[in-house]
């Protein structure tokens, strides 16, 4: 998996021994006719073929380096370590660009095929207040075409090796919305809409069939592999590397991804890598682990901190400037601590709204960096900042219980979010009970 704020960095060195003996994916499909299935199986239960995929792709021209090998413990995900030590600087994994699928690329392929319905669909989409997904929505479309080609498509060992279990937003059942905190049901309902708008959209097109725009399950399918995969920053270019989105996500990580000159993809270590590590790679911001778990489908419990949950704030830009920002208003999970911003915000908001002189007082110290000033105004408050702090991590405690216990009896078969939903849930309660071993001193000497 790879995410929406991936590094994407243009470098020199070549991994690539010769370009002659490369092919083409579309020229393999040949190789891997007569397959079992003659089209990927999308049911969740349905394993993923990897070592056809690891096959073509040698095929295909991808290089690893000694060492580079996938490994799974439970058969459904998947990620790269290193069977040997690896120095820092060194490329593990080329992939040659005739097997990158670009946004840009397939948008040219797709108008090509299309007689209007394609544009169309992207005409809608900017109507709908949908443009930024736009890049997504080629690299959708395209996987979906590929996959209508069953295994005459030459990206279809690789289309076989991708998930079809996903555990996030898009795929959760409306009941496991009821069990989401705001902050999490509010990400989740974003993600939900872009599915939504890209099933709306897809019905205009003509590249595949009708029969084929009625599966939902299958769109989704596609839409989660392009949107939990792809390279590049939203509403820019984008990018689909097989290999390369078999590397999973590290708060710390080894791994960082460019590409040459001439388009091929490339990984390359960071640091010192010993044997028996992991191969990862930064999905985005390590801070706050609410928007992977919404959009990727996995807790990341290596997070530092989490969000402190603040939705009852209305956003102004004297608050943004502030800091009120879901990467800094911050509950630290193994100290308790509460980030900078989340005293200045609730002081301005809260405490401050009834004394709009001291509360304009704070606001200019704070933009001309006036730090002394700003301290003394903390000072002077800081019973009832605490205290507002505190009635928030009382009331949020109880309402983490409150959603958690609705899991209570449910069927995972039915629901197979949940385990991770309560693991979410488990992990901010956690930070808050930290929070609040921190706080409650303090607000008791203060009263």
């Amino acid at each position: 998996m790879v995410s929406e704020s991936s590094t994407v960095v243009a470098f020199a060195p070549s991994f690539f021994t010769s370009s002659a003996s490369r092919c083409t994916p579309t020229s393999l499909f040949s190789s891997y006719a007569n397959v079992a299935e003659p089209y990927v199986n999308v049911a969740e239960s349905s394993p993923r073929n990897m070592e056809s995929f690891q096959e073509w792709a040698t095929n295909c021209g991808v290089q690893q380096a000694q060492g580079f090998q996938l490994t799974t413990e439970d058969g459904i995900d998947f990620s790269v370590i290193t069977t040997e030590d690896v120095p820092a600087g060194q490329p593990v994994l080329a992939v040659p660009a005739n097997m990158v699928l670009s946004s840009s690329g397939c948008q040219q392929e797709l108008s090509d095929m299309s007689n209007g319905g394609v544009q169309e669909a992207v005409q809608m989409m900017g109507r709908i207040g949908a443009g930024l997904s736009v890049p997504e929505f080629y690299l959708t479309l395209k996987v979906l075409v590929e996959y209508e080609k069953g295994d005459q498509s030459g990206y279809f060992p690789w289309l076989n090796s991708l998930p079809r279990l996903y555990l996030n937003a898009v795929s959760m059942t409306d009941f496991c919305y009821e069990c989401l905190p705001p902050l999490v049901f509010s990400l989740s309902r974003e993600e939900r809409l872009k599915f939504d708008n890209l099933l709306e959209v897809i019905q205009k097109v003509d590249v595949i069939s009708e029969d084929l725009k009625r599966e939902e399950s299958i769109i989704k399918w596609a839409f989660n592999a392009v949107h939990t995969r792809r390279l590049g920053e939203r509403g820019e270019e984008l990018f689909l590397v097989p290999m390369v989105d078999m590397l999973n996500h590290g708060t710390e990580t080894e791994i960082e991804i460019g590409f040459d000159e001439q388009g091929n993809c490339q990984a390359y270590t960071t640091v010192d890598v010993p044997a028996g590590s992991p191969l990862r790679r930064s999905y985005g911001c390590p801070t706050n682990p609410s928007p992977f778990f919404a959009k990727y489908g996995f807790l990341d419990e290596t997070s530092p901190a989490t969000f402190c949950k603040m939705m009852n704030i209305r956003s102004t830009p004297e608050l943004v400037n502030l800091g009120y920002d879901f990467s800094k208003m911050l509950f630290y999970k193994d100290t308790g601590q509460i980030s900078e911003e989340v005293w200045d915000v609730v002081l301005y908001d809260k405490i401050l709204a009834t004394n709009p002189d001291v509360r304009q007082q704070f606001y200019e110290a704070h933009m001309r960096g006036d730090g002394e000033t700003k301290e003394a105004i903390h000072q002077q408050f800081f019973p009832q900042t605490a205290m507002e702090i505190k009635n928030h991590v009382d009331t949020f405690l109880n309402q983490l219980d409150e959603l958690s216990n609705k899991a209570a009896g449910k069927s995972i078969e039915e629901h197979p979010r949940l385990p991770l939903i309560l693991n979410h849930n488990n992990f901010v309660k956690s930070t808050f009970l930290k929070v609040k071993e921190f706080l409650d001193p303090l607000v008791a000497q203060a009263y």
